[in-house]
């Protein structure tokens, strides 16, 4: 496998383990999880590779999410 090969596969884990963390905090169904992540800025961020971001614990990279874009957890 090559470098890119790899980092693919590292992004698709990491988009996944947010994904249920987003779930499971807040009692959401995945599928509502998906949806909130991938309408997030922090989404586009983590694709683009800005600014090594995609390498931060999954956790961390869900907190910057509800402390930068509270409006995608709100009425859901």
């Amino acid at each position: 496998m090559d470098d890119k090969t790899l980092e693919n596969i590292y992004q698709e884990k990491l988009e996944e383990r947010l994904i249920e963390h987003i779930a499971e905090k807040h009692h959401l169904d995945f599928q509502i999880a998906m949806n909130v992540y991938y309408s997030s800025k922090m989404a586009e961020r983590i694709h683009e590779g800005a600014y090594g971001i995609q390498y931060l614990d999954y956790k961390v990279l869900v907190e910057m999410i509800e402390n930068t874009e509270p409006e995608l957890f709100r009425d859901l």
